[in-house]
Parts: C-alpha cells; structure tokens; sequence
C-alpha cells in the first residue's frame, strides 16, 4: 500500500471570519497547491483513492489536482492519527491513498509509521510525503518513497 500525505498549502491567519475550517489559502498558498499538483498528478496511479478534510484550505489545496476526492470528518484538523489510519485502511488496503490534511495528525502518523522516538513530524505547508508499506523477508517495513516540498519543484 502507498500512502501520501499533503499537507494543505499556506493558508491566512483569520480564525475571526467562519473559525478555522473557513480559512481560505492566501495566494501564495494557491501556487503552493498548483505546483504541488502538477507533480502529483504525474506520479499519483489512476485509481488511486483520494481523501480531503472538509476544512476549505484542504479542500482549495485538493482540488488543483483536478481528481476526484472525497471529504471526510475523520480527516478534519481534530482527527487523529488512529482515524486517519483506519480511514485508509492501512496498512490492508491495495494500491495508492492521497490523503490532504493538517499537523498535527499528518506528522503524528508519519512518526508512527516510521518508528521515530518523536511523537510528531514536522511537515512543511503545501508539503507531501509519499510512504510505502511492503515486506522483506517476512518483516513488514514502512519506507519512504519521497518526500516533496512546493518550493523544490
């Protein structure tokens, strides 16, 4: 199983209008998402299942990809690792998962699945990370595919 992780791109500050989920990114949160996308949808396999949380800057961010998503509650900036984890059926399920999402539960995941001693990974805005799930030798093995940043590309 593939799992990416994305970060949503650079959002505003303003909690005052809607509260957190109406955050709408700023512009350069637009670009952010737009090149992030551009690459993604070159590597991201057809089929792949793609999930959002339903806060707005997740959802602008999902979108430049141009696939089809689905919202989920699960994925909203209170969720937890555990739910993103059995939302995605990791690490059962076959083929490729993109999921968009926040911090802290993206770097607490991370952290998880590759056995680092923090709880938390940090993970840039507009950030992605791309995590393989496979078996050597009958030793199932978190590897890390690549992990991309807006800026690089």
């Amino acid at each position: 199983m593939d799992l990416i992780l994305w970060r949503h791109a650079e959002a505003e500050d303003d909690f005052e209008l809607g509260g957190d989920l109406a955050r709408r990114l700023t512009g350069k949160g637009e670009k952010q998402a737009a090149r992030m996308a551009a690459w993604l949808d070159r590597q991201l396999p057809d089929g792949a299942r793609i999930y959002a949380s339903p806060a707005v800057r997740t959802e602008q961010t999902v979108v430049t990809l141009g696939r089809k998503y689905r919202l989920k509650d699960e994925l909203a900036p209170h969720g937890t690792p555990d739910q993103l984890l059995q939302l995605v059926q990791w690490p059962d399920a076959k083929g490729a998962t993109l999921v968009v999402g926040h911090q802290p539960a993206l770097g607490r995941v991370i952290a998880q699945l590759l056995g680092l001693s923090e709880t938390e990974c940090a993970v840039r805005k507009g950030a992605l990370w791309w995590l393989r799930r496979r078996e050597r030798d009958g030793v199932p093995q978190t590897v890390v595919v690549t992990v991309q940043t807006p800026e690089l590309l």
